[in-house]
């Protein structure tokens, strides 16, 4: 299945970084591993462990949008490209550096970035979890310690379309909706940690909408108030925040409303999906 693309995308935007380690003689093939995006169509908080972890109850979905891991066994090192290459780390600290170290396996990534970063599409998770899938550790016991990486990492293992809780390490599966989503991403990054703070300090709030981080990721970024009204503007529709921010998404936008969000939104990327890939 092809990688959606936004339609205003250039090659321009192809920039790589990369981590440079010892190298050992490849011993195999490259294997190509998809790692869809993560949209949370609903999220509630539900309370607070006494290690700060945040207790949900999520339905998550993965997309048709994906980053693409081309992973070579015997080598050692980690790259990045593609349009949302630019700023993504690439050292010990990366979810997928983490996840190779997590299943004990050494090889040589380049992750193909078509899922922003910081956006609220789970994106560096969805990396991990395909070291996961390629290591073939996807055992219960697997998933729910792929937690300890990052709390969307065991859904992004799992995938389709599912009902999550506890941290994020219990998954529930469920029939998969095939809708169309229209992403809007404004040039905007959003800390997810600050926004489970901002959540805290604000007293737990139960949001109207689906989301209940909405509220505190819009105290942690303003712009996001101004976002979410031009789109209302531009289509008639208001917008659901996805995860943390700072993506917005709509279900089953009509098509020529899409592209008129394209030119009322220019600074904007704007991504036409699918769920249940």
């Amino acid at each position: 299945m092809g990688s959606p693309r936004n339609r205003d995308s250039k090659e321009s935007a192809f920039v790589t970084t990369r981590q440079t380690t010892r190298h050992i003689p490849v011993t195999s093939a490259p294997h190509l591993i998809l790692a869809p995006a993560k949209l949370t169509l609903s999220l509630r908080i539900t309370g607070v462990r006494p290690d700060g972890y945040h207790l949900i109850d999520a339905i998550m979905t993965t997309l048709e949008l994906h980053d693409e891991l081309s992973i070579t066994a015997g080598n050692s090192g980690l790259e990045f490209a593609g349009p949302f290459a630019p700023g993504i780390s690439a050292d010990d600290n990366n979810l997928v550096a983490r996840a190779l170290k997590f299943v004990d396996r050494t090889a040589h990534v380049i992750v193909t970035k078509n899922i922003p970063h910081g956006g609220g599409l789970g994106g560096g998770s969805a990396d991990a979890a395909a070291i996961f899938r390629w290591a073939q550790r996807t055992s219960t016991a697997d998933v729910v310690a792929s937690a300890s990486i990052g709390a969307d990492v065991p859904f992004c293992v799992v995938g389709g379309q599912a009902r999550v809780s506890g941290i994020g390490e219990i998954i529930e599966p469920l029939p998969i909706e095939q809708n169309n989503i229209t992403l809007i991403i404004p040039p905007l990054h959003v800390s997810t940690p600050l926004v489970y703070k901002a959540w805290d300090e604000l007293g737990h709030p139960r949001a109207q909408g689906p989301n209940d981080l909405e509220p505190a990721a819009l105290v942690v970024e303003p712009q996001l108030v101004t976002w979410r009204d031009r789109i209302i503007e531009a289509t008639g529709q208001r917008p659901t925040l996805a995860g943390s921010g700072a993506t917005w998404f709509i279900t089953d936008l009509a098509t020529n409303v899409g592209e008129g969000l394209r030119e009322a939104l220019p600074e904007a990327q704007v991504v036409e999906t699918r769920t249940g890939q």
